[in-house]
């Protein structure tokens, strides 16, 4: 080591750090230009580098066949969207189904999604990508401000179980299920 630190000290005696700092500045600009432009500045007749890696095959994927006319294709259930139109009543049932498998977390995303979906349909918002369950709570409390304290205590709750981890249990369904119905009866819609 005691090596290393003599010849570095030679170095900076001879040399002035100035010039030293300049000149590996220049080295790596250099360096970074050859990087960036690498096959071009290579005359074409010399040999490049090539790489021989071992081969592997990969599995033979079939295509699909496009169905003949008068044949309806098979269609595989999908994930939904955000701008799926399905019925509140069944994705109300999708949650009835999620609390009842004790996944009460998903069970209050899915009924916060009815209300989104609810609050959409009255007018009240129009929902953005990435726009978060606050911002969506204070929107609609504008245009509606009865429904407010339930929709700010809707948004809380799930974002206390989502983004604070905070587990999720029946009582936080119960309440998740009540706030909505005051959300939806505000609105004047079906429970």
């Amino acid at each position: 080591m005691r090596g290393y630190d003599d010849f570095v000290g030679d170095i900076f005696a001879t040399v002035p750090p100035a010039v030293l700092l300049l000149a590996l500045l220049v080295l790596t600009a250099l360096i970074a230009a050859g990087w960036y432009w690498y096959p071009a500045w290579i005359p074409r007749r010399w040999p490049r580098l090539r790489l021989r890696l071992p081969r592997f095959s990969l599995p033979k994927l079939r295509r699909r066949r496009k169905p003949r006319h008068g044949t309806e294709p098979a269609t595989r259930p999908t994930r939904r969207t955000k701008t799926d139109k399905t019925p509140t009543a069944a994705r109300g049932s999708l949650a009835d189904r999620l609390a009842a498998e004790g996944r009460y977390a998903e069970a209050i995303r899915e009924r916060l999604r009815d209300t989104v979906a609810d609050l959409t349909r009255a007018g009240l918002i129009t929902p953005e990508p990435g726009d978060t369950a606050n911002e969506l709570a204070t929107a609609a409390g504008t245009g509606r401000p009865a429904v407010s304290p339930a929709l700010d205590g809707a948004t809380g709750l799930f974002s206390d179980i989502w983004y604070g981890r905070r587990p999720a249990g029946p009582p936080e369904d119960e309440r998740m299920r009540h706030l909505t119905a005051e959300i939806r009866d505000g609105l004047g819609g079906p429970r």
